[in-house]
Parts: structure tokens; sequence; C-alpha cells
């Protein structure tokens, strides 16, 4: 693999680990846990994973024998910074507890588990991927681990290469079907453990033991070093408005840390737009006043950003959703005939078959947009939500507010707009140096945990705002962030999804100063990840870690 400058320096950093777990470690217990909501519908489902207790390791003046441990490791879902260092870190942890230990990577994601499909891990495969980004090192993949043929066909598997214990590391959902495999080989009996490892750069994976979810870090530095670089070039040229959507479907953490990173005129955020229950034409006209302000000022530029999931967070348009979705059911009369219809003629006859209501917000839509929501379906049969390109949708819909309010003898200026989407720009970037050194301690801390015979477990790591050194690494059970939420159609335990918190410290300092961003060009450029030089450049983490813990 020929490696650049910068690869080949960062190739040399030894990335900082918490103090206990530097040498040898013991494990102390806390209390034991519950889970966060429907206490008893989780116990039921999980009689031998519920109720463990929190784990914190601790540095020991020895350490105790432990046994050999086969380790394979799945790396499932999206790409996110700072996965080759996790598998560096439970490599060289197993490697400090018993030389004798092996690692094995299961190729594809889950899928590789179930197919017999892997590698074995040596010394000169982990030195070519440390530090680096991506998943590349053994691939990834979204093949979920929910039935009990592909349970079985796993351990035998990891029976036929001697594994004893497998790694997970994903998002909340790779996480939630981690905790149903332990469960189930704790039942059978099979001597296999499974722990887990806490990965999504849309941050959507924390909670009070989870302080943040790796890859997070280093995509919003990223995408805040690409809106920074589009905040120059309005600055400079002043003649456009620029609609950003940055990742983030489920929850908004990535426009929230990156409106604190960079100050942007706009930022939407959707879980306000659903407490609000504010309705697309309130989402624009709020966009649309920003826009006049800042043009009665003489500003006809400007930066909005946009989250990714925002259409699913508005009431009418959820509702209009949930409705397109039972009209158009695949193998129903009504979508055979929807089908049947001239292309020229399927909106008018949507618009017929929905509620006065749905047919309003409907019809209000651009013609591509609206076309888009009855034609592009899941396998399940529903909107592909992620597809819909809600920054365009949003600056058509501004432009005719914007057109309405100059009609009406209101002063916006001259509005025009460039859109982009950030997403794949920042999954897999080489890691910042807090991914870099988080990713490895929780690497490390999977290690223990294993080594320990621990199963049903996610590698935590807490303090994460304080050196590296003083950070603290531990067990978390992966029970104790789950609920019961409907997944098609059937109530399944799920980790509960952390969503921006109105109430939190982060949402709030973003609230105070949003008014004022809005008229005044009060733009941050933050630049390029910086790998090397003064800790206080090179090292701090994001804004809403330094907000929630200051």
């Amino acid at each position: 693999m020929t490696k650049s400058a910068l690869q080949v320096a960062r190739a040399a950093y030894a990335p900082k680990l918490p103090k206990a777990l530097q040498g040898a470690v013991a494990i102390a217990e806390g209390e034991k846990t519950q889970s966060v909501a429907d206490q008893a519908e989780i116990e039921k489902l999980f009689p031998n994973t519920y109720g463990m207790p929190l784990l914190t390791f601790e540095s020991a003046k020895e350490q105790a024998d432990l046994p050999q441990v086969n380790v394979g490791v799945i790396l499932s879902g999206g790409q996110a910074p700072g996965g080759h260092n996790v598998i560096s870190g439970i490599y060289d942890g197993l490697k400090k507890l018993n030389q004798a230990n092996k690692i094995y990577g299961f190729l594809g994601g889950p899928g590789g588990l179930v197919d017999n499909e892997y590698m074995e891990l040596t010394d000169e495969i982990i030195d070519e991927y440390r530090n680096t980004g991506g998943f590349d090192i053994i691939g990834s993949g979204r093949t979920k681990l929910e039935e009990e043929w592909q349970f079985d066909k796993g351990a035998e598997n990891c029976k036929a290469l001697d594994i004893n214990a497998i790694v997970i590391i994903g998002g909340d959902d790779s996480n939630t079907n981690a905790c149903v495999l332990a469960e189930y080989y704790l039942q059978k009996g099979n001597g296999i453990q499974v722990v887990g490892c806490p990965k999504t750069i849309d941050g959507d994976l924390k909670n009070e033991m989870i302080e943040t979810s790796f890859g997070f870090d280093t995509a919003c530095k990223v995408y805040s070093e690409l809106i920074g670089n589009i905040m120059r070039d309005a600055n400079s040229a002043k003649k456009y408005w620029h609609f950003i959507k940055l990742m983030g479907r489920s929850a908004s953490h990535i426009g929230l840390e990156c409106a604190l990173q960079t100050q942007p005129n706009a930022c939407i955020i959707s879980e306000e737009v659903e407490q609000k229950a504010q309705t697309l034409g309130e989402v624009v006209d709020d966009l649309a006043k920003v826009i006049a302000k800042r043009a009665a000022n003489g500003e006809d530029f400007g930066v909005a950003l946009i989250p990714e999931g925002l259409v699913e967070f508005i009431p009418e348009m959820k509702t209009l959703i949930a409705e397109l979705n039972d009209l158009l059911a695949e193998g129903t009369d009504k979508a055979e005939t929807f089908q049947a219809l001239r292309k020229s003629e399927r909106l008018a006859w949507v618009a017929k078959h929905i509620t006065p209501e749905s047919a309003e917000v409907f019809t209000s839509l651009p013609e591509g947009i609206a076309t888009q929501l009855t034609l592009d379906r899941d396998p399940h049969g529903n909107v592909q939500v992620s597809k819909i390109e809600t920054e365009k949708l949003l600056i058509e819909m501004v432009e005719k507010r914007l057109k309405k309010m100059n009609k009406a003898g209101e002063y916006v200026g001259k509005f025009s707009a460039q859109n982009h989407f950030f997403g794949y720009e920042g999954r897999c970037a080489a890691p910042s140096n807090f991914d870099a050194d988080y990713c490895y301690s929780l690497g490390y801390t999977a290690s223990v945990l294993l080594s320990e015979g621990k199963s049903g477990y996610m590698s935590s790591v807490r303090n994460t705002t304080a050196p590296a050194e003083e950070w603290i690494a531990g067990g978390v059970p992966v029970t104790m962030m789950m609920n019961m939420e409907k997944r098609h159609g059937h109530m399944k335990p799920v980790i509960q999804k952390a969503l921006v918190e109105l109430d939190g410290k982060p949402f709030k300092a973003f609230a105070a100063k949003r008014d004022e961003w809005a008229v005044k060009t009060s733009f941050v450029y933050p630049g390029p990840i910086q790998y090397f030089g003064p800790t206080e450049v090179c090292d701090p983490t994001t804004k809403t870690l330094e907000i929630e813990q200051a």
C-alpha cells in the first residue's frame, strides 16, 4: 500500500490510554443495572444479561493469569473514523494480556460471521492500518443478526476456528443485535462471549455511560472545515445562500455540533421542529425571515444547515408519508391502479386518495419532490426519506415565499442559492487525535472485558474532556440502554436512540446565540484537523462534550 507523508507520520502516533489500562488491570463492580424503560419486558427477554453491574477498571499491582481467548471482530453498518484503531486496541490489549491470544476479522460485516468469511489479523496487517480512516481492513456490512439460524451458523463457524469471543463494532441497532447474540449464546451454554463498541458519526448512541460514539468528533471536524470553507467563499463573493444538508437521519447532533463550531446564519434542529409541531410552511417562513433580515442589511448571502432527516420530524410530513405508504403498499388494488396511470396523471390521483390535510401538503411540494415521494420505495414498501433532497426542497420553497413577500412590499434582496450534502466526506477521514485515542481505548477495554469472561457488555470510556490518562474505562451492560419500540409492526427490544435534548446545555448554548448569528456575519472558519502541534490545537474534542461537561 502506497502511503502519503501524513500516513507515514500518523503510523508512528502512539494513542494515549487511560491510566488504568497502562499496566495490570483489576475490575471493580458497581451497582446492578436496569433498562432505561420497559424493565419487566426487557428482563424477561434477557434473563442472563439483565441487571448485570457496571464495571470500572482500576490499576492493579500485578496482572492475574488469564486464559487464552481467540476473538472474532466484526465492523457493522456505516463507516466511522477510528474503526481501525478500535481493532488495533483490541489486538494490542489481547496480545499484552496473553501472547497466545488470536484475533480474526470477519469480512464484510456481520454476514462474514454467518458465511464464514474471515482472515487472521497479524502484526503486519494491524500496523498497516493504525491511525487510518475507513473500515477497509476487513470491510463492513449491514446484515442484521436477528434469526436463530444465523446465531447457530455463527457459533458453528467460531467453534471451527476455536473462537470463543466476538466483538461487534457498530451503532445502536448493531449493539442491540450484539446483546441478543450474547443472550442467545449464554442460553445455549456454548461458551462464546459477545461484547460491543459504540460507533456512529450521527452521535445518537450516547447516554450516561457512553459519552460519545466514536467517529462523531472527526466527522464533525471534517464537515465544519468544509462549512467554514463555504462560509469564507460566501463572505468573499457575497451573492449566494448556501443550503447545506448534513448527515443525521434520526437526530440532529451533527448539525448542532457544526453550528457550534462555525456559527451559521441558520441551523434547523429537527427535534425542535417536532416539539413545536411546525409545518413545512413554518420552517420555510423562518428561513425566509432570516434571509430578508440579512438582505435589509445589504447582505444577500448566508449559510443554512439542514439535518438529513428533517422531513420525518415535521408532523404533517410524517402523516403524509404514512398515508402514502398505506396508499401505495405493494400488492394492493390502489397501488396497481397508480402504476397503470400515465406519469402526468399520478400526482393528481394521489392527492384525491389521501386526506384533505395531507393533500394540501402534498400539492404544496415541488413536483420533483412529490414525485419522489410516490416512486422511491424501500424493500418494506416505505418511502426512502433519506433520499429526499431536503436542501433543494427548502431552496425552492423559500424562493417562492420570498417572491410573495416581495409582492407584498417587503424588501427581500436578491436570493440566489447553492445546495450541498456532506455525508460520505466525513465517514472515512483519518481520525482526529481524540478519536484515535478514544477508539484505541475502547478496543483495549473490549480486550479486558473478554479476557475477564464478560458478555453482553459494551466498552465504555468516560471523563473524555479530561486528559486521556484520566479517562475512566469499563463496561456497561447493553440491556441498561434498552427499551421496547415498534419495528416493522412488532414490539422489539432496542437501544434507545439519543436525540438532541432541547433542555440540554449544548442546545441552549446554540439557542442563546442563533438570533445574533442570523443577522450578523459571525462565521468561524475552523480549518483542517490538526494532528501535530500544541495540545489545545490538536486534542480538543467536540463543542458538545465541552459544554456538557463544563
